[in-house]
């Protein structure tokens, strides 16, 4: 059987899903307060950065994968229109069923479907711009996620993917005291959960720097990618346009 790393600890493929499935399922009703409180609110700016930078139209159609609580499907609807269309996803049931909660209580409904973003069931060329804030690095297998994600994106459509990335290295020092000894203690406190936000710091170290991440992109779909740090690298945008 094929391992893969959940965090610095190697696992089994088929157990790494399991697992951040659990992550998941424990912090989902803490989830938006403890990411107010990890980047002292700055994860509303970075996303609404995606959403400037996505330049959403009218009538367009748009899937958000790992879509948690709703925050990228809520702006990405106020910009589609009664004309388009909005698809929130997430592979774990109890964050999508946060999210569609509080889409409802904003007085938005949308398509809201649990599914996995290795294996989409939604057909080619179906979308103009494909999101995925914050969930691409729990993927097992992200070059087949990526290739999903162009599989059903229009030729010339956008994806969006915000992510933690590779701080600049001033800023290192501060960053690894604040990921490994302030926020599992913050995840103890508030969430009631210590081991699920160390492993959240661990998924960011193992997840492809900015450059490793574009190449990704174009070697499964994207002929054109770009990226955007924000806050000194804490998180990066990388925006791909599918080549068809």
């Amino acid at each position: 059987m094929s391992s893969t790393h959940f965090g610095y600890e190697t696992v089994d493929e088929d157990d790494k899903a399991r697992r951040v499935r659990g992550v998941f399922d424990s912090v989902a009703s803490r989830y938006d307060l403890m990411n107010d409180l990890m980047s002292a609110g700055l994860h509303r700016l970075w996303k609404a950065y995606t959403v400037g930078v996505a330049n959403v139209q009218p009538g367009q159609r748009v899937l958000d994968i790992a879509g948690g609580t709703g925050d990228l499907a809520l702006a990405f609807s106020k910009k589609v229109g009664p004309t388009g269309q909005v698809v929130h996803t997430d592979i774990n049931e109890a964050m999508l069923r946060t999210g569609r909660d509080r889409l409802i209580d904003a007085g938005v409904t949308l398509p809201t479907v649990v599914c996995d973003a290795e294996k989409l069931p939604f057909p080619d060329g179906h979308f103009d711009l494909v999101s995925v804030a914050f969930g691409l690095r729990n993927m097992t297998h992200k070059d087949a996620a990526l290739r999903e994600m162009a599989r059903v994106l229009r030729k010339g459509g956008k994806l969006m993917v915000l992510e933690f990335s590779r701080v600049a290295k001033p800023l290192q020092k501060a960053y690894d005291v604040y990921s490994f000894s302030v926020l599992p203690r913050l995840g103890k406190w508030v969430a009631g959960d210590e081991s699920s936000y160390r492993y959240l710091a661990e998924s960011i170290r193992m997840h492809p720097d900015q450059q490793e991440l574009k190449a990704l992109m174009k070697l499964n779909g994207f002929g054109h990618v770009d990226f955007h740090n924000l806050t000194g690298g804490v998180v990066a945008l990388h925006v791909g346009i599918q080549c068809g």
